[in-house]
């Protein structure tokens, strides 16, 4: 017997069900992806991105890491902005993070972690250039905020590869977008006052 045998089976209730509703729908998709759409979010389990905001396999191109981080050293993260943008010609590039963020939570305390330290510590710098406003908050409300500050921060940070820049420059139809999401009642909210594209950076 397979090792997660339930797995295999609920995958195959899936496909069937998705064929059942439109029979075509595999071929279709087997022959082109072209979202317009790139999420950059949290690996939270709870937080799956296409589910989110109803949309279908092949409509979002995803990626996915602690705490929804945007670092300029990160070539995971870069590649898939590129291919976001140069192959798949998106046009959203979307920033969510979440409250109830492991990943912040883990960066406001004193307690070592292991090798994420090494990750947490981008986060920690965001606390410290926001100290100011995080300092008159409480636990509860500090959390929430640097999970907000934490999203606006790794818009910046997309905003300012070369690849986006690039991208501006060629005249790309490409929107920047920071979103939160409340795992207690499944709504997402938008946390910047309006999308960030090409004609308000010149």
């Amino acid at each position: 017997m397979k090792t997660l045998e339930h797995l295999f089976k609920s995958n195959k209730d899936w496909a069937a069900s998705i064929v059942k509703e439109d029979p075509k729908f595999f071929e279709r998709l087997s022959e082109l992806q072209a979202p317009e759409y790139l999420w950059i979010g949290c690996s939270d389990s709870r937080v799956p991105s296409n589910e989110l905001i109803n949309l279908a396999p092949g409509e979002v191109f995803v990626h996915r890491n602690i705490a929804n981080m945007v670092i300029h050293s990160d070539l995971n993260c870069l590649s898939v902005i590129q291919y976001a943008v140069e192959v798949l010609k998106v046009k959203h590039i979307i920033v969510c993070g979440h409250y109830g963020c492991g990943g912040i939570m883990a960066s406001m305390d004193d307690q070592e972690h292991g090798l994420i330290d090494n990750w947490l510590g981008h986060i920690k710098d965001v606390n410290r250039i926001h100290e100011a406003e995080l300092s008159t908050l409480n636990e509860t409300d500090k959390h929430n905020r640097l999970c907000e500050l934490n999203v606006i921060e790794q818009v910046s940070n997309v905003c300012d590869t070369t690849i986006v820049k690039n991208a501006w420059k060629a005249g790309a139809t490409l929107s920047v977008h920071g979103w939160i999401y409340n795992i207690k009642n499944g709504i997402l909210n938008d946390i910047i006052d309006e999308p960030i594209s090409g004609k308000l950076q010149r």
